[in-house]
């Protein structure tokens, strides 16, 4: 995001007494998580033949596609040099805005009446391209905070801080949609309500404690029960907050 658009927001849509809907890129908005992981798991066993990588890339979604693959290498005992992971995070991130938005998403964020904003770990140029290929970015419009953009990527908080304070908003009037361990952490960080989500192709039973340990105050698994969370947490906050 740059410091025109930035500006434009906070000249057009500030309000210290508003609220703030911030969802998460992939695995919330479009269902792209299980293709990236796939992908990330068939580069690193053709880098490296008889390698099983499924078990260390699974729980390590969520953080950058850098960090997945400097780790899973840590723990196989390879080496991997920026060139090489350059080379993957560009074929996943091919793959991976290529996938569907999220069953019943669209829908979810047409009936809830807060600003939104989308805040993600991957690059801005990805987020672009998936939202507008899903036609998702008519509800968020420039309002994309990216890992590019911000000095620390999730689990920090610093992209959901970003966001709060463009749209100048404080913190706990924001609502966080996440469906990582890592997105979870970096929203309760930033002080903000986070939901859980598990409904992705990529979700499994284990996330619900995982995500509730993490600090997700609810674990839900269908975009159709976003609406009446949302309205809870309004009610709540709004009876709460001064």
């Amino acid at each position: 995001m740059t410091s025109q658009h930035v500006a434009a927001i906070e000249t057009t849509e500030a309000n210290d007494t508003d609220y703030l809907l911030i969802c998460d890129c992939d695995g919330v908005l479009i269902d792209s998580e299980s293709i990236a992981g796939r992908m990330l798991v068939q580069e690193l066993q053709a880098m490296w033949p008889g390698v099983d990588a499924e078990p260390i890339v699974t729980p390590l979604l969520g953080l950058r596609i850098e960090a997945v693959l400097l780790r899973a290498a840590e723990e196989l005992g390879r080496t991997i040099d920026p060139a090489q992971i350059d080379a993957i995070r560009v074929v996943v991130e091919q793959a991976a805005v290529e996938a569907p938005a999220v069953d019943g998403i669209a829908a979810a964020l047409a009936v809830i009446p807060l600003r939104k904003a989308c805040a993600s770990n991957s690059f801005t140029a990805y987020v672009e391209a998936a939202l507008n290929r899903t036609g998702l970015v008519r509800f968020f419009g420039e309002r994309m905070f990216c890992a590019d953009t911000v000095p620390n990527p999730k689990p920090a908080p610093d992209v959901y801080l970003a966001a709060a304070r463009t749209m100048r908003v404080a913190p706990e009037r924001c609502v966080v949609v996440e469906d990582s361990v890592t997105g979870v952490t970096a929203a309760a960080a930033a002080g903000m309500t986070v939901l859980g989500f598990i409904g992705g192709g990529h979700a499994s039973e284990g996330q619900i404690d995982a995500l509730k340990r993490a600090g997700a105050s609810v674990v839900f698994d269908e975009m159709g029960q976003l609406p009446a969370l949302v309205e809870q947490w309004l009610q709540n906050a709004s009876s709460e907050l001064p």
